[in-house]
């Protein structure tokens, strides 16, 4: 099998929706050598990362496949509950690291349910 070039992408990006977009955010995870933010669900995300629990079921009823993260900006009473009641793969902080962010959504790409732990509660 040949080695693959540092330099080259790899073919298999992992498709990342942002809803409501984010620039600055699409713009950080774009440079995550594995990770392509999408417009819109026709470009078939493998994750969506959403600002509000309650837009969780409409993403899910267009793409059952598709896994979706909520982005907390803090830890809100009820809100894991409410999201994990929704559908979401988990619970992420708005403000963390990017790479914390990139690894969340490789984790919820594969099946894990993604609870930040400052978020996760006492």
């Amino acid at each position: 099998m040949d080695e693959m070039p540092v330099a080259h992408r790899p073919a298999r990006s992992l498709r990342v929706l942002l809803h409501p977009p984010n620039p600055a955010l699409a713009l950080q995870l774009g440079l995550q050598p594995d990770i392509e933010v999408v417009r819109d669900m026709t470009a078939r995300p493998a994750v969506a990362l959403v600002e509000d629990a309650g837009t969780v079921a409409a993403l899910l009823a267009d793409d059952a496949e598709c896994r979706v993260l909520v982005l907390a900006g803090s830890a809100r009473p009820g809100l894991l509950d409410a999201a994990l009641a929704a559908g979401a793969a988990g619970l992420v902080l708005r403000d963390g690291p990017v790479e914390d962010l990139a690894d969340a959504l490789r984790r919820a790409s594969q099946g894990e349910t993604v609870i930040d732990p400052a978020l996760a509660g006492p």
